[in-house]
This record gives structure tokens, C-alpha cells and sequence, in this order.
């Protein structure tokens, strides 16, 4: 017998209530009875993005809500300036050149952070810039950027700061407000503890105003569209029913822990599993920006980093993630958010330990067990 655990950055484990919520008959979106859900969402997901400005819902993956932040807010042969640390700060610029956007692109080492002075000095050189692109969580490195600092600098600044926030929102603080982040985008498979379907887009009224100049050609992805049908609690086009409603159980759910307490929960998970690592002799990627939502590790020598991640998957039933890019079979990847409890992390670094044991790599059995527990009984 094989139980299957999941704890990869997405998608994520749905929660029993999420499940039972899209067991229900479809009903039709243009009804009382959805638009009553829509409204409770909306109101919701404001919560979440800690905003008071309206979060228009797309029906696509996360990368949907990132093409329609750059087709809305820029033009062909406008600057905009990509800070590129990882494979999704690569699709900031490839989304930007897809348009005619000329990126110029700051070039992080993966697994390292950026100090909010090079953006500042980037933005003094290029004053034509009209945004900035960065991310929450790099989900390919495992590392948390810096974006309380990349807002404190970009509003002294003409530039709009636009942020990918897929794999971060509901995991890590972002205040979007209170900090002064102009653009952000999310999705429904991770944090939000849903399958994928659905992206999220919130637009201050400064990058609005972006919006109202923008060229770029856009008909799906039009925030104008969306946002005349969001002020009638509707949507432009046919949204993902069933998700919307599993959506609104999901928002329930976390606004009950309540955020604080969420991200305390992600962070308590994080530094369990970011203990566990050394104490099987394996190394961080990520040390100075370690992200609370997904944990990189390099693989040791002598290791096949494929066959790890498929032994785990194939012979225990534990999904992690591997590397992407140019760091595929050199790292795996831990995720710890969304509906994912202490005792997942312990099963799943006790599988890590017993492949990699089997594989060959010397440590002492039930060391990252031992210190995962030490951190959790704090």
C-alpha cells in the first residue's frame, strides 16, 4: 500500500472543505446565486492582498495574470526593468519581449537576493522606466525577495513596482497598501490551497493609470474589461465556476488562522525543514533570503538528483520538486505552504532520509527528523 504526500510549490494539498466545494453541482455564473459567492470573494481576496484596490480574477495560470500586468500597463518600446534571479524572473523578460517591452535586465546569481541600492541606482541611470518586474518568491531558488525595500524605492520613482507573487501570497507578508507595491499577481495552486485554474491581478492607482495609456494589443487579458464587469460583481467572461466557489471556502479558511497566524505557521515550517537539511549533511541554497514558502537544496555529490526526486515520488509516494533550469538534477525542492502541517514535513524529510540512505549518502538515520522536531516543539 502507497499513501501519496504532496510537497511541491504548487500545486498543493487541497484541504477536505476545498475538496467538498468542488464536489457540488455546477451552477450558471450569470445567477444571484454565484454572484453572491463573487462578492464574498472579492471582498476576501482584498484581505489577502492586504489592498483596498479591486482583485480582478482571471481564469488561467498565474503566468495569464503576469502577460496581462505587462500588456496592460506597457506599450511597444517602452523600458521596463526585470530583476531576473531565477527560471520566473526569466519570464518577466520573455513576457516583455513577447510584447515589444525592451527589458533591461538586472542579473541576480541564482539563489541570492538583490539589495534594494542597485535597483535605486539602475532606476537613476534609466529614468524612462516605467516599471519594474520582480518576484515574491523566486519558486525556482527558493529565495524571498526584498519587495518592502524594491517599494520604498520605486516610489520615489515614476516606475510602477509590478510583483509575481504566485507562489509567495498566503505564505509570506506582502502588504501591498502599506508598502506601496503598484502591481500584483497570484494563482489558486498554492498558497491559496486550490487547484489551478484561476490568477489574481491588483492594480494601484498609479500603475492604473498605465492602464489608460497602455498600446499593447489585449482582448482576454483587458483589465478594462474585467474591471467594468468586477464594479457589477461579474466577470467578462466565463470564470472557472467551481473554483471560484471552492475560492470563497479557501478565503474562509485562511481569514479563521488569520494571516498573522499563517505566516508564523509557514515560518515555523520553513525553519523545521531548513534545520533538517545540514543535519543530513546537505546545503541550502539559499541561506540569506530563504524563503517560507519552498526550500531548495542542493543535491550532494555522488547523487543522482532525478533519480531522488523519482525514487521519493515513485517507490514512498512523496512528490517533492526538482531543479529547474539550469539548476535541474543539481537541487530539489521542499515546499511548506498552503495545507500542509507539521507532520507532513517530518514524513516527507523521513522519506528523503531513507532514499537517500538507500542512494548511498552517509549521515546518521533520523538526524533531520530529530531537528525538524527540535525546531516544531519551540
Amino acid at each position: 500500500m502507497k499513501k501519496n504526500y504532496l510537497l511541491t510549490p504548487g500545486p498543493t494539498p487541497l484541504p477536505p472543505e476545498v475538496c467538498e466545494a468542488l464536489s457540488r453541482p455546477i451552477i450558471h455564473h450569470r445567477t444571484p446565486q454565484f454572484q453572491t459567492v463573487l462578492k464574498e470573494v472579492q471582498e476576501s481576496l482584498k484581505a489577502a492582498f492586504q489592498t483596498k484596490n479591486d482583485v480582478f480574477i482571471l481564469t488561467s495560470s498565474g503566468t495569464g495574470a503576469m502577460e496581462s500586468a505587462v500588456v496592460n500597463l506597457l506599450s511597444w518600446g517602452d523600458k521596463a526593468l526585470v530583476i531576473q534571479g531565477g527560471k520566473f524572473g526569466e519570464r518577466w523578460t520573455e513576457l516583455c519581449q513577447a510584447y515589444g517591452v525592451k527589458p533591461i535586465v538586472i542579473d541576480v546569481e541564482w539563489g541570492k537576493a538583490l539589495d534594494p541600492q542597485i535597483l535605486k541606482d539602475y532606476l537613476a541611470k534609466e529614468p524612462a522606466i516605467k516599471a519594474v518586474f520582480s518576484t515574491l518568491c523566486e519558486t525556482s531558488t527558493g529565495v524571498a525577495f526584498d519587495i518592502k525595500g524594491f517599494a520604498q524605492v520605486t516610489k520615489e520613482t515614476g516606475a510602477v513596482l509590478v510583483v509575481d507573487a504566485i507562489s509567495g501570497l498566503g505564505a509570506i507578508d506582502l502588504q501591498m497598501d502599506a508598502w506601496g507595491v503598484d502591481v500584483v499577481v497570484s494563482g489558486s495552486q498554492k498558497g491559496f490551497m486550490l487547484p489551478p485554474g484561476l490568477a489574481f491581478i491588483s492594480v494601484s492607482k498609479k500603475a492604473w493609470k498605465l492602464v489608460e495609456e497602455s498600446k499593447c494589443p489585449k482582448y482576454y487579458f483587458d483589465l478594462k474589461s474585467a474591471k467594468k464587469a468586477c464594479d457589477k460583481t461579474d466577470t467578462p467572461f466565463t470564470p472557472a465556476i467551481g473554483i471560484v466557489i471552492a475560492l470563497n471556502e479557501a478565503l474562509k479558511m485562511m481569514k479563521a488562522e488569520g494571516f498573522e497566524n499563517i505566516f508564523a505557521r509557514h515560518k515555523k515550517l520553513a525553519d523545521a525543514t531548513r534545520a533538517a537539511m545540514p543535519a543530513l549533511g546537505l546545503s541550502l541554497f539559499s541561506t540569506d533570503a530563504a524563503s517560507d514558502a519552498v526550500t531548495a537544496v542542493r543535491v550532494p555529490a555522488g547523487i543522482d538528483g532525478e533519480k531522488l526526486v523519482k525514487t521519493m515520488r515513485d517507490e514512498y509516494g512523496v512528490t517533492m520538486a526538482g531543479g529547474q533550469g539550469e539548476m535541474k538534477g543539481k537541487l530539489f525542492r521542499v515546499a511548506h505552504m498552503g495545507y500542509i502541517s507539521e507532520f507532513d514535513i517530518i514524513l516527507g524529510i523521513a522519506c528523503l532520509e531513507k532514499v537517500l540512505k538507500k542512494m548511498g549518502h552517509a549521515f546518521e538515520l533520523g538526524a533531520g527528523v530529530k531537528a525538524a522536531q527540535e525546531v516544531l516543539l519551540k
